[in-house]
């Protein structure tokens, strides 16, 4: 039987750390962490996201704003708004809901905000100082995923490390920190061959590819860390991991549940990284 990773409970402890931190800054005359979301269109996930984002802010303190835009504002007026938010003494973060309509150019969206309030870390800058190990800010998702490791004592150097994914968001950011830790890494994806033979000798398994209950009990090593970053809503509108939970759970030494793993890691991570930007 595996032991369960409590992302809401590893969540909630960081959270207390960020306010408890916030509320001696502002003791010391310090300024509030400010954070911005644009949001635009009316896509429903991006928005209950969004939402999220707002509670997280309210919760430990920090000043936010929210820009709801209609889903056929042009570029100029989306770059005008990111021109505005970057002068902003106010705001320390900075964060445009991916995706956007069709019409807007994310590229650009990502290259305009100012890499200083990139607390997305989506922008070519921060993604270079990944590489070389010396960031600022990480990807929300995959600082996540360090996060839980660290918090549930779980090693990772030295250990054999599969992520299954490739992504700009997750995959490549994630196997880039658990190389940083000392991981031996490897990457998969659509083209893998023989990915089951692969993800069997995964130390630490990690699942990024967003389909429903792909991994079963014959794509894990006995005893392995399963992270299942995967989030998926099936026919019944219940919310499951890419991770067939009840088949790798026995096998598993630690797991990960969707919902209550990575997902309330993500937005926490948010928060560490804009109270990382006002103190810079």
């Amino acid at each position: 039987m595996a032991k369960i990773i409590d992302g809401k409970a590893i969540s909630a402890e960081i959270r207390a750390e960020i306010k408890a931190e916030v509320e001696q800054r502002i003791a010391r005359g310090e300024c509030r962490p400010g954070l911005a979301v644009i949001i635009v269109g009316e896509d429903p996930a991006s928005q209950v996201y969004v939402r999220n984002k707002k509670k997280g802010c309210e919760e430990v303190g920090f000043y936010s704003e929210v820009y709801e835009l209609p889903a056929e504002t042009k570029q100029e007026e989306l770059n005008a708004l990111i021109d505005k938010l970057n002068a902003d003494n106010k705001i320390h973060g900075i964060l445009c809901q991916l995706p956007l309509p069709k019409h807007l150019d994310e590229n650009e969206v990502i290259l305009r905000i100012d890499s200083k309030k990139d607390v997305d870390a989506f922008h070519p800058y921060n993604v270079g100082k990944i590489m070389i190990g010396d960031y600022d800010f990480l990807p929300c998702t995959p600082a996540g995923v360090m996060a839980l490791l660290e918090r549930s004592g779980i090693e990772v150097a030295g250990k054999e490390c599969v992520v299954v994914g490739r992504s700009n968001i997750v995959g490549k950011p994630q196997a880039m920190l658990l190389l940083h830790a000392n991981g031996t890494v490897t990457v998969c994806h659509s083209r893998t061959k023989n990915l089951a033979e692969v993800c069997r000798r995964a130390d630490i398994l990690v699942a990024a590819i967003g389909k429903a209950d792909f991994f079963g009990a014959d794509m894990v090593k006995e005893g392995a860390v399963v992270i299942d970053v995967g989030m998926n809503r099936r026919a019944d509108g219940k919310l499951t991991g890419d991770v067939n939970f009840a088949e790798v759970e026995p096998k598993a030494s630690y797991i990960t549940p969707v919902p209550g793993g990575v997902g309330p890691m993500t937005i926490t991570m948010l928060l560490k990284n804009t109270l990382t930007a006002s103190k810079k």
